[in-house]
């Protein structure tokens, strides 16, 4: 499964970057984009799993950027 996500307060390009690859990295992600430009995000990931998975996407992305939300 295939969603794209509206990013809110994503402070830098560098930040965006970080994201993707700690993105790329939980298992059953097969790819992700985080564009600084577009304020968005992609995910594709395993469709039995994918809202456990965007739970740790979450997360992560958290740890980054603390004031980064993702409109779900």
């Amino acid at each position: 499964m295939k969603k794209r996500y509206n990013l809110m307060d994503l402070d830098c390009a560098n930040c965006a970057a970080k994201m993707e690859e700690a993105i790329k990295k939980i298992d059953g992600v097969n790819t992700a984009t985080v564009s600084f430009l577009t304020q968005k995000m992609t995910v594709d990931a395993d469709d039995a799993r994918f809202e456990e998975i965007m739970d740790e996407v979450v997360a992560v992305c958290k740890k980054v950027e603390p004031d980064c939300e993702i409109k779900r």
